[in-house]
């Protein structure tokens, strides 16, 4: 039966990628193809989509990053704009549908979640992540998530242990399990410690003092955000946990079988779609961000999602909702990501189209990360301050050159201003970030930048907006060095050939330096 399982979900999934879809999608179709075929729900998948829930909530803990959290326009974005979704579709289901108080909340609280999943790729796949509007729109998501481990907290309806009072000494352990995330590696140790944080002392731990273990997950996950090799604990889980996630697709879809009728209701709720965009943009313009960014961060946003589709299972094992209701937000979901995945491709093309209409509902007063980008009186321009970049601003620095340099990670530029180095926040690879930038009085730029694609875009950029001045790169294979020149670039390096002449000139100083010695 397990063979029956992974087959038809590779297949379906396989199949809606092929025509630019998620594949969840065709998870959630697998599922009702199985139901349909009369497969059991077998125990051992009820135990593969827990263990894949709690670790999407454990990858999210380790995302929360509390400083970003707390900006207005996150923070005070999502909780509106959520407030206002679920009183509204609350009253409507009450009034006019005829569903009970308590049924018509669930369901509004489950539909005014927004796809992670969907907005995540989309934003990668378009090198936004980083952007402004991309920053924005994940801050919202995480905020969302949080809300609904706190709905799933409640639900779970138990009386916590007496002993979970000793989870306020948790904090105290941080040391230790940053201590041994240092200590775990780089393979099999490091996944392997994140599914004990996430399932054995988050998940088991949790439930075990009556609490909630999707909270749990979420909290170990939390502890370990600030550290540097987060990310790096996060990716290596990314494949597990998207495995044992088309688990929970799986039982989603087996749930009942979709009549046309649920399909005519799936399209009524999908009409919620745009109402759901125009408040996201509202919202943030109301939190004065310029129009394209409201428009591009509410368009990302503009999905149903899995966190909905975890709230409403909940719901139905708790009685609050029927497996109908199950099945209809499962197909809602999906015909939601079917829709969602093409229209956020061509978002620049849309926006553009209509500019001059959006632009009109902006604020007079600009939010301080829309502000045009100012680079003071300096003339040398590095962009990308990690080790090869800084070593370079160090350098120039100490030979009295004004100079400034740029990076996309917000930890990494905080670093380099306390170091006493004039860093500022900027990511290459956004569109908007090239249109607020201001030019004036750089003489050279130094791109010193890990990818090949954002060292491409930047020098398109540079030179599209129409920068004579000198242009360096570096590269790491002889097709990047050749891929910078072509796209404009005066000259490129290969910064490991660079590094072995520079390693060479200290240990000839050192030998210059040194008194040379016989040894018999």
């Amino acid at each position: 039966m397990v063979a029956l399982y992974i087959a038809i979900a590779f297949t379906l999934g396989l199949l809606v990628r092929f025509i630019g879809l998620p594949p969840l999608v065709g998870y959630l179709a697998a599922g009702f193809a199985l139901n349909a075929y009369g497969a059991a729900d077998a125990d051992l998948l009820q135990h593969v989509a827990e263990i894949g829930v709690l670790l999407l909530l454990f990858s999210v803990g380790l995302k929360l990053r509390f400083k970003s959290l707390a900006r207005a326009e996150v923070l005070g974005g999502s909780v509106l704009h959520m407030a206002i979704v679920v009183a509204v579709i609350t009253a409507l289901g009450y009034v006019f549908a005829g569903s009970e108080l308590q049924t018509a909340a669930v369901i509004a609280l489950a539909l005014s979640f927004s796809s992670t999943v969907v907005a995540a790729k989309v934003l990668e796949e378009k090198r936004e992540l980083r952007a402004f509007h991309g920053r924005v729109a994940i801050g919202i998501l995480i905020v969302q998530d949080l809300l609904a481990v706190a709905f799933l907290s409640a639900a779970a309806g138990q009386s916590p242990s007496p002993w979970a009072f000793g989870l306020l000494l948790l904090p105290f352990a941080r040391g230790v399990i940053q201590k041994l995330l240092d200590v775990s590696g780089h393979d099999e140790l490091l996944v392997l410690y994140g599914l004990l944080l996430a399932l054995v002392i988050g998940g088991a731990g949790f439930h075990y003092l009556g609490l909630s273990p999707e909270l749990g997950a979420l909290v170990l996950g939390a502890m370990l955000a600030e550290h540097p090799r987060s990310k790096e604990l996060s990716d290596s889980l990314w494949g597990l946990k998207e495995v044992f996630l088309v688990g929970f697709f799986l039982q989603i879809g087996m749930a009942g079988i979709p009549t046309l009728e649920t399909f005519g209701y799936a399209l009524l709720l999908l009409l919620l779609l745009p109402l759901k965009w125009v408040l996201f943009f509202v919202v943030l313009l109301v939190f004065r961000l310029r129009a394209r960014t409201a428009f591009l961060a509410g368009l990302s946003l503009a999905t149903f999602s899995e966190f909905g589709l975890i709230v409403a299972h909940v719901a139905a094992n708790n009685g609050w909702l029927s497996n109908d209701w199950l099945v209809l937000m499962a197909v809602a979901v999906a015909i939601s990501f079917a829709i969602a995945a093409p229209i956020n491709r061509i978002a620049h093309e849309i926006y553009d189209r209509y500019t001059s209409n959006l632009c009109r509902f902006e604020s007079s007063k600009r939010h301080p990360d829309d502000e045009p980008i100012s680079l003071g009186s300096a003339s040398l321009l590095i962009m990308g301050m990690g080790r090869v970049g800084t070593g370079a601003y160090d350098f120039l620095r100490g030979r009295q050159q004004r100079v400034v340099g740029l990076d996309s990670d917000p930890g990494k530029v905080e670093h380099h201003r306390m170091a006493g180095r004039r860093v500022l926040y900027a990511d290459a690879e956004d569109p908007g970030f090239w249109q607020n930038i201001k030019l004036d009085g750089i003489e050279a730029v130094l791109l010193a930048m890990p990818d090949l694609e954002a060292n491409k875009i930047a020098v398109t950029q540079l030179r599209k907006r129409g920068y004579r001045g000198h242009i360096s790169a570096t590269g790491v294979f002889p097709e990047h060095i050749t891929a910078v020149i072509e796209a404009g670039a005066d000259v490129a390096y290969n910064y490991y050939d660079e590094a072995g002449v520079g390693f060479a000139e200290h240990v000839w100083e050192a030998l210059d330096k040194a008194p040379y010695q016989h040894s018999n």
